[in-house]
């Protein structure tokens, strides 16, 4: 892992009401105890980015969106800005979740103006690729990945890259309860640190790489175990405090010196 950045990311997708998220926070801080080793990241629905920015005064934890346009602003209804996010405290922004992917038809040419907003606003984007079931199975999951990369990184400086968090989410396995192998997890992360290397030496070591795809308490610490897995991007489990933090934790204890 080299001196990559370990991180856990929470995807609370659909889910929680303002005042559901400020409970969340409450018994969340009391928990979470990670001596700094780790960088923690809540992503809420855009409703309680606010309520959760308040909870978390004082602390380390980082704010994020699930998504955001690609547009400055304009007649778009529905959609919120990168610029907007920022100034309600976001510090990171998912983009190209295969939720959004998949539900939403959004494509490679779209998630690439999505991440140029990003950068336009200083947000950190958490570009997520991943291979489908057929794909695994067809054997293409490096083709799939190499293209959701090349496209999604179109005119994006070496520079920028390095501002970056990746997210590989195997389609299979979110929110099926069926997780890649640790094996299988360090394999594509490998591939896509190649994939760094290959844009300008040296970037493979600074962008972290995390694993999102049925992440629970049980199954973190061996998941965490592939010398390019610096993290996770974590959905279901992180809706309740107790499984978010020893998420963290299990992180946490593979930094340990």
């Amino acid at each position: 892992m080299a001196g990559r950045s370990a991180i856990v990311a929470a995807n609370w997708k659909m889910y929680k009401t303002r005042v559901q998220a400020a409970e969340f926070i409450a018994a969340f801080r009391k928990q979470v105890l990670t001596s700094g080793r780790v960088m923690i990241v809540i992503c809420p629905p855009f409703t309680a980015l606010e309520t959760v920015r308040k909870a978390l005064e004082g602390s380390n934890v980082k704010i994020g969106a699930q998504d955001c346009y690609s547009e400055k602003d304009g007649a778009f209804t529905g959609e919120v800005s990168a610029g907007q996010l920022k100034e309600v405290g976001c510090t990171y922004v998912i983009v190209g979740h295969s939720e959004r992917r998949r539900l939403f038809e959004d494509t490679d040419e779209l998630i690439n103006r999505k991440l140029q907003a990003c950068l336009r606003e200083r947000l950190v984007p958490i570009f997520c690729v991943g291979e489908s079931l057929p794909d695994r199975e067809a054997k293409r999951t490096e083709q799939v990945i190499w293209a959701q990369l090349t496209h999604g990184l179109v005119d994006i400086t070496p520079e920028q890259l390095k501002s970056f968090v990746i997210a590989y989410e195997p389609v299979w396995a979110i929110g099926t309860g069926r997780n890649a192998t640790p094996e299988q997890a360090q394999e594509v992360h490998a591939f896509i640190r190649s994939f760094l290397r290959n844009v300008e030496a040296g970037i493979d070591e600074i962008v972290p790489i995390l694993y999102g795809g049925s992440v629970k308490p049980d199954n973190i610490e061996p998941l965490m175990l592939g010398s390019d897995v610096d993290g996770a991007l974590v959905g279901g489990a992180s809706l309740e405090p107790s499984d978010f933090v020893a998420i963290v934790q299990g992180v946490a204890e593979t930094r340990r010196p």
